[in-house]
């Protein structure tokens, strides 16, 4: 099945079993992705506000080739922000809702799934998510009001998702700032040296992020960390997780315009 017809027959699932069942919304999702397919359990109990922002993007198909635009190997895996159009061979930003409320109950252990947010404040989240590869509690469970987890990778889900992490990575940020560490595949030395144009070949699609199971209570055997943010101590500065460039689509169609049509490979650096 093509990657378009494989989106469109994701909507109807997800369509289909969120409008049977609207008042529990969703918790397991399926991401099906060129590295291969996973599934999330959500936790849309505890954090019922992120959960159902997130479901609200799936449900609108807004995920359908979109791509993972930010890599930091033993830290996180980024995306939700930007899309793909095949056809065109363009790259767009994801159109953002508004920002969810902050529910930062639970802990970065490795293997959740957070929002990711801009600097401007603890409940600037929208459409961006990202993975933890590690234990990141120690930062983001603090910063910036604390990153709300909403799910965990479930199965062998982070085999793929650490082989997402072990791909090269390259500094786009010349062209936008959500693009300092940017992951490749299928791409070389030689590609970076001759200025080989980005395509569908390279990045890490997302096909579509479908829901699997409506149910209320698939997270039941479940067992989250809750946060070790400590509300009497500052925020964390550390690394800054989903945050900055990487968040909440925040890039300005003036910085993509040198990725539009000729691809981002012009604007390429060696990361060091």
């Amino acid at each position: 099945m093509g990657h378009l017809s494989k989106a469109a027959a994701g909507l109807t699932l997800a369509t289909a079993l969120l409008g049977a069942s609207a008042a529990s919304q969703a918790t397991i999702v399926q991401f099906q992705t060129v590295m291969g397919d996973f599934e999330v359990n959500l936790y849309d109990e505890t954090t019922p506000e992120t959960v159902a922002n997130f479901l609200a993007y799936v449900e609108a198909g807004a995920y359908s080739d979109s791509f993972m635009h930010r890599s930091v190997p033993g830290f996180i895996v980024q995306g939700g922000g930007f899309s793909f159009d095949q056809e065109e061979d363009k790259f767009s930003v994801i159109e953002a809702n508004d920002p969810v409320q902050n529910e930062p109950l639970l802990s970065n252990q490795r293997g959740t799934i957070a929002v990711a947010k801009t600097n401007a404040g603890p409940s600037t989240g929208t459409n961006q998510w990202f993975f933890n590869l590690d234990d990141n509690s120690g930062n983001l469970d603090s910063q910036n009001g604390g990153f709300t987890v909403f799910g965990e990778v479930t199965g062998n889900g982070m085999a793929i998702i650490d082989a997402i992490a072990e791909l090269r990575t390259e500094d786009f940020s010349a062209s936008s700032a959500a693009f300092a560490e940017f992951p490749l595949r299928n791409f070389t030395d030689e590609d970076l040296a001759n200025q080989t144009t980005i395509t569908e070949d390279h990045i890490v699609l997302v096909q579509n992020i479908v829901v699997l199971d409506a149910a209320v209570d698939t997270a039941a055997d479940l067992d989250p960390m809750p946060t070790t943010r400590d509300d009497n101590e500052p925020d964390n500065g550390g690394n800054n997780g989903g945050s900055g460039g990487g968040g909440g689509g925040s890039v300005s169609w003036l910085m993509l315009l040198g990725l539009l049509g000729a691809g981002i490979a012009r604007r390429v650096s060696r990361q060091r």
